[in-house]
């Protein structure tokens, strides 16, 4: 009787948040029933005092662990004397990282003047807004907000790029 109300009450919620991190509405739905399977085992293991906040965060940790067993993210146990005598390194895939400083240099040229500037100032030159006012001339509000909505814009660009390239290579891999 209560956990049908729990569930009539939530399930939008859960809903959404599910869609929110795993993109799509059958993921989102299935998180949403398993989600629900489990409730009954994991509420007896805790002290709720707020519900909607502690199942919000179940719900959010469910979401991130299927997205990581999804990208079959592993970590792995790195032996200490290789990180203490400074041979440690970090394999990249050098393609993927050209690919992505390629789409970085492509939409940092896409951005105004005045963005790619601010931008450019305030991460690749570590100018403080202050500094970036002094060398511009743009007033303290213009030189936050060209640098907020060109981060916008570079992430926006990006990702358009990311996806024309993987329907790419899906296009690719079916001829």
């Amino acid at each position: 009787m209560y956990f049908h109300e729990l569930f009539r009450r939530y399930i939008p919620m859960l809903y959404g948040l599910c869609l929110k991190y795993l993109g799509n509405g059958p993921d989102a739905q299935d998180a949403v029933m398993d989600l629900f399977e489990d409730l009954n085992q994991k509420i007896t293991n805790y002290e709720i005092s707020n519900f909607h906040s502690w199942l919000y965060t179940v719900a959010k940790n469910h979401c991130l662990l299927k997205i990581r067993k999804d990208k079959h993210v592993f970590f792995e146990d790195i032996n200490e004397s290789v990180m203490e005598n400074g041979d440690f390194f970090t394999p990249l895939d050098e393609e993927k990282v050209n690919e992505e400083k390629s789409a970085l240099d492509y939409c940092m040229a896409k951005l105004g003047a005045e963005q790619r500037t601010s931008i450019e100032y305030f991460y690749h030159e570590d100018k403080s807004y202050a500094d970036i006012v002094s060398l511009t001339g743009y007033t303290l509000e213009k030189v936050k907000s060209y640098i907020q909505n060109g981060k916008r814009n570079l992430k926006n660009c990006i990702l358009r790029l990311r996806a024309l390239n993987e329907e790419q290579r899906v296009q690719t891999r079916n001829t």
